[in-house]
């Protein structure tokens, strides 16, 4: 199973209630992993997982360093939350903790159905990347569209234009977190359909990254005097594309 799809619960100690829906997950065939709330131990087990349960026993909680460090966690991973105690210990963590990472609160007895078809829901949803930051492509050359598609899409929800007209009208469509664009395309160049995104109120606060085939100092500092959020040399390697994007949106959470 894809460790997306992976739940990581956490709370001061394995009751036995705790027990109960750990079972209930694993028997709608959902893997998921207790941790007691601890940095370190969370720090070891989070990395890659889809949901992180934070289940508290009547009035425990974790201490402030520990949602703090969930939170950024979190925030740099895509992760989400659901929350399982008492109405007081619920509404207190929830003031540390932005809602958009909260997914669903429950407030105890616990209705394990619930719950499963709660988490089934959140998964089906990540499954169709509706958590994932989304990138737009735009580069009139078919192959390299495709190629910087297939290494993005595991990780981004990707959309594709093969010229700038094509990319301004999906844009009036679709909303999205960063554009890469082609800076040497034919009739509408990169430039032109930069000035074009920023003259429109719509999308004049959408990131742009440019995308050239030339490393020349004149060339890149002509792509830098049109103050992009940045630039990527076409010839750049897969790894080196996915870490340097991972950093930029870390940065721009």
């Amino acid at each position: 199973m894809d460790r997306n799809n992976q739940i990581l619960m956490l709370s001061e100690k394995e009751t036995f209630l705790v027990r109960v829906m750990l079972q209930k997950t694993r028997e709608a065939g959902i893997e998921c992993e207790f941790a007691q709330w601890s940095i370190d131990v969370i720090n070891a087990r989070i990395s890659g997982c889809g949901l992180v349960v934070l289940y508290m026993d009547e009035n425990d909680r974790p201490k402030s360093d520990v949602i703090q460090f969930l939170v950024d966690k979190m925030t740099d991973e895509g992760i989400q939350m659901i929350i399982v105690g008492e109405r007081l210990a619920v509404d207190d963590v929830c003031s540390a903790i932005p809602t958009d990472l909260i997914y669903k609160i429950f407030f105890r007895p616990i209705n394990n159905a619930e719950y499963v078809e709660t988490v089934k829901d959140l998964f089906r949803k990540i499954d169709m990347g509706e958590y994932r930051k989304s990138i737009l492509i735009v580069d009139d050359d078919p192959s390299y569209l495709n190629l910087v598609r297939d290494w993005l899409k595991g990780t981004y929800k990707v959309y594709m234009a093969n010229s700038g007209l094509q990319a301004i009208k999906m844009l009036g469509k679709n909303k999205v977190d960063l554009i890469l664009l082609d800076n040497e395309m034919p009739v509408t160049t990169g430039p032109m359909v930069l000035e074009m995104l920023r003259s429109d109120d719509e999308t004049k606060d959408i990131p742009v990254m440019f995308l050239t085939g030339k490393g020349d100092k004149e060339s890149v500092m002509a792509v830098l005097a049109l103050r992009p959020e940045g630039y990527f040399l076409k010839n750049i390697r897969r790894e080196e594309l996915l870490e340097n994007l991972k950093e930029y949106f870390i940065l721009h959470k």
